[in-house]
């Protein structure tokens, strides 16, 4: 990761730059509307077409994924800036759909394993907003065990076949290319026998089915592939090398699940975008006997709110300069999933009935929403779960969860069927 990221900025500089950006925004970018109702209003297509708009406003403005290398199209800026155009954008509409996973999880993979003909040819393309991406890592037969990848990569001549299949792939109909992890050697134990292949997901061989949420959308996806053709150029690091590929990309996702990526631009914002405010309010009507109770609630929220910045940073900083390792990164991602969830459960009770049973354009539905799927701030980009497995083995040097499959070839390792 290139040392510009980190650097030191002068105050003074951040500071003109800040007003730059306010003066750009307020008169390139579209406002947010906040009299929409929590709902999603446009379809997939009409989302797409949106977000690559607005990404290529930012990239013509010159603030599209400013931490990106200035040859590649970004402007080798500093996460210092990057955080300015965070900050100024939450009153505005932006391209959200770059930036997780495209921006900052996919991105920076290609950035540290891609060749430079890769480079060359994606990233200008996904920071002008040409292309969207997505990743193909998770099997429905695997569960949280990502190399046990069943999905094979057989070699014919100068390209490999796929065949098998992906889930939880998050807007892949709505993306151009994916990262896909599969299995390229059956003789080796299961982390020893992965590639990474970038793959154009309009492509002859792949189906692409949307699963529908509980709110109503379709976020994620499951995809089959049938006898599908991926030119050896296509791999990303070396045959056979995957894992080590998708161990960073894992730490690339923790880091962007858990606001620590120098790589995302903007803030996702929940449909319940009243706020902490709208909370406050809202507690106050309630009768003195739960004020108590709700106060309560509403200190834990503003307390880690205040702290997952601030943790955010020192980890980001600690993994730079040596005294962390990178799976340190687990701890923003374990933090940002239980924050989360505080959150959600804390403004459902507080809203009440108001978030069971609403009228048409009240966002007061969405606490209802978020707090029937206030599950998936600890499951997505690895369950939390997980983060508690890499925090105790790898950072506190605990026993590691014993493995009966660790060390035997692939082949040997007996699958139910």
């Amino acid at each position: 990761m290139d040392d510009f990221v980190y650097a030191e900025v002068d105050p003074a500089e951040l500071a003109e730059y800040r007003e730059q950006v306010q003066t750009w925004m307020g008169e390139n970018m579209p406002r947010r509307d906040r009299d929409n109702p929590w709902h999603p209003t446009r379809d997939d297509d009409e989302q797409s077409s949106r977000n690559r708009e607005l990404q290529r406003r930012l990239f013509d403005g010159g603030y599209a994924a400013v931490c990106y290398p200035l040859k590649y199209g970004g402007q080798s800026l500093t996460i210092a800036h990057q955080r300015i155009i965070d900050e100024v954008s939450m009153g505005f509409d932006m391209p959200l759909l770059f930036s997780v996973p495209t921006l900052s999880i996919c991105g920076p993979t290609i950035l540290e394993y891609g060749t430079e003909q890769q480079k060359q040819r994606y990233i200008p393309a996904w920071i002008r907003g040409d292309e969207l991406w997505v990743q193909f890592m998770s099997e429905p037969s695997g569960g949280s065990d990502m190399a046990g990848a069943l999905t094979r990569a057989d070699r014919d001549g100068d390209a490999f076949v796929i065949n098998g299949s992906k889930i939880w792939s998050t807007f892949a109909q709505r993306s151009d290319y994916a990262l896909m992890l599969a299995r390229t050697n059956w003789e080796v134990p299961k982390h020893r026998g992965l590639t990474m292949f970038i793959v154009p997901i309009r492509h002859q061989g792949i189906e692409i089915h949307p699963i529908k949420m509980v709110d109503g959308t379709d976020e994620f996806c499951q995809e089959y592939f049938n006898d599908v053709i991926i030119p050896a150029g296509n791999v990303v690091g070396e045959v056979d090398d995957g894992w080590s590929v998708a161990s960073r990309l894992l730490f690339h996702e923790r880091a962007a699940v858990g606001n620590a990526s120098p790589y995302t631009q903007g803030r996702h914002r929940g449909r319940s975008a009243s706020g902490l405010a709208d909370l406050v309010a809202a507690a106050r009507r309630r009768s003195a006997d739960e004020q108590g109770r709700l106060r309560q609630q509403i200190g834990r929220v503003v307390a880690m709110r205040q702290l997952e910045p601030l943790l955010s940073a020192r980890v980001v900083r600690g993994i730079e300069e040596g005294r962390l390792a990178a799976p340190a990164g687990s701890l923003v991602r374990l933090f940002h999933g239980l924050a989360q969830m505080e959150r959600q459960t804390a403004a459902f009770e507080i809203r009440g009935d108001s978030a069971l049973v609403w009228k048409p354009g009240d966002t007061s539905g969405g606490y209802g929403v978020e707090y029937v799927q206030r599950q998936q701030a600890c499951i997505g980009g690895g369950t939390t779960e997980m983060a508690r497995n890499i925090i105790s083995e790898r950072i506190l040097g605990m026993p590691r969860e014993s493995a009966a499959d660790r060390d035997l070839p692939f082949n040997q390792v007996p699958r139910r069927g």
